[in-house]
């Protein structure tokens, strides 16, 4: 059996080589060097367009297949309001249960036929059902949770993950399915992987080798030149399809790049269009090795742990980095945390208060491909990963918008929410004044006091507005 085997081996061990080898020329042809000098063979588009034919013929087909079988196919409602609410105020919802309930409003004036009269009480006890009934409306439609949770579609893109009443219709339609799964594990997910791994390993030994150089132009463009070469390489990883807008806009060197976040891939959507000096706190690990070979080349602002609590620092080091004009712009995303690409929640006003120009991002992704929504509570960093590259692309838009600057009359918060309806206005996006931080904590007190205060200053509004009469 000796000699027989021995070719065999030989044989195989040619075929695994020659593999390899077509392999590495495929990526470096057709991906690698065209990200490099950030050239497209519209490859991607094509792949795109297909892909939206073959989700459309499976919509239909099991949309069809649902009814034929009475199944229910999509959630009961979607993350748009559930409750119908008319824009009106604290004091116009009391007046109108006053009058319901106690025949009383807030001018002191109980409604008869021969008009009303000037006796009221301070306080009455049908405020109350105002409160109630906007606290059991804030549990059954709470629009904070329903931000930190994944969008459900409208249509099915083959991935079980994306419609939750998935279920067996047709054989051709699970053939189909099964189809996709082999292309995206056995196909996609390697290719991913291998992409990924060369861009963050040439990220890493080049701005290493860069950061032995002397400050100056020099070291700047090369600098610049590796970023955007490894970030376009990452974001072949995710097979990205990404339009941007209004290029005109594009942050430039001394300011503030502000946009929506979704996901940490927002990062290399954005930098693989433009370089950011980036700002966040110091990991060990993977994480860490990266933050220390970038920071040798380019001046970003890591702080340690304790650091990122100190708002004064932190503020003076960003503050202290946009007055260097040479230096690139500040990428932030004033949110602090994921959002789930339908809605901007507050921004933190940190950034707003340097007083520097601000360059406002919005970002908007088309979840029929892939769901980019990192929900850090539910799935870690790996995991998050995994799903997003054994998805089928990542698809998205980004606007630059006209730079806006804080007025003489507003302050920092009242900035930062211009901003943030710019951003969700063109993002299409809604616009919520809650904190993100409610993802994890419980609502802070200042809101409670708020309400608290509103409801006060009309009963004492009230009160000296009758003491006047």
């Amino acid at each position: 059996m000796g000699p027989f085997i021995s070719p065999f081996n030989n044989l195989l061990c040619m075929l695994l080589g020659i593999s390899f080898t077509v392999w590495v020329t495929l990526l470096l042809v057709f991906i690698i060097v065209p990200a490099i000098f950030g050239l497209s063979f519209g490859i991607r588009e094509l792949y795109m367009k297909t892909l939206l034919k073959v989700f459309k013929w499976a919509t239909v087909r099991m949309e069809r297949g649902a009814k034929e079988k009475n199944h229910l196919l999509y959630k009961p409602y979607s993350l748009n309001s559930i409750i119908a609410k008319e824009p009106t105020s604290l004091e116009e919802e009391l007046k109108e249960i006053r009058r319901n309930g106690s025949s009383r409003d807030l001018d002191g004036s109980a409604s008869t036929a021969t008009g009303p009269s000037p006796s009221s009480s301070e306080f009455e006890m049908s405020d109350t059902f105002y409160f109630c009934r906007r606290g059991i409306e804030s549990i059954v439609d709470d629009e904070v949770t329903k931000c930190f949770s994944a969008e459900e579609l409208e249509s099915w893109n083959l991935l079980t993950r994306s419609n939750y009443n998935f279920q067996h219709i047709s054989t051709r339609l699970t053939v189909l399915w099964g189809l996709g799964v082999i292309i995206r594990y056995g196909f996609l997910l390697p290719l991913r992987v291998t992409l990924a791994i060369t861009g963050v390993s040439l990220l890493v030994v080049f701005t290493t080798i860069i950061g032995l150089l002397p400050n100056g132009r020099v070291k700047n463009f090369l600098s610049e030149t590796v970023h955007l070469m490894c970030y376009r390489i990452c974001v072949r990883a995710l097979t990205a399809i990404i339009t941007y807008h209004h290029s005109e806009n594009k942050p430039k060197n001394g300011g503030i790049c502000v946009a929506n976040h979704t996901s940490p891939i927002d990062v290399i959507i954005l930098a693989s269009d433009g370089c950011y000096a980036m700002v966040g706190q110091i990991h060990g690990g993977l994480m860490g090795l990266i933050q220390r070979s970038m920071v040798k080349a380019c001046p970003h602002i890591w702080f340690e742990r304790l650091e990122v609590k100190d708002r004064h620092l932190v503020a003076k080091r960003l503050s202290d980095h946009v007055k260097d004009k040479s230096k690139l712009p500040i990428l932030i995303f004033p949110e602090g945390t994921c959002i789930n690409n339908t809605s901007v929640m507050m921004f933190k006003k940190g950034s707003f208060e340097i007083g520097s120009t601000v360059y406002p991002v919005a970002i908007k992704y088309d979840p029929r491909f892939g769901d980019a929504f990192w929900n850090s509570s539910k799935f870690g960093m790996v995991n998050y990963l995994l799903r997003m590259m054994s998805s089928w692309a990542i698809v998205c838009s980004v606007w630059y918008l006209p730079p806006m600057s804080r007025q003489e009359d507003e302050d920092a918060v009242q900035f930062a929410n211009r901003v943030k309806a710019a951003i969700a206005r063109q993002g299409g996006l809604v616009d919520l004044l809650w904190d993100g931080g409610l993802k994890r904590g419980k609502v802070k007190d200042a809101f409670k006091e708020e309400q608290q205060k509103i409801y006060s200053n009309i009963l004492v509004g009230t009160q000296a507005d009758r003491s006047r009469s």
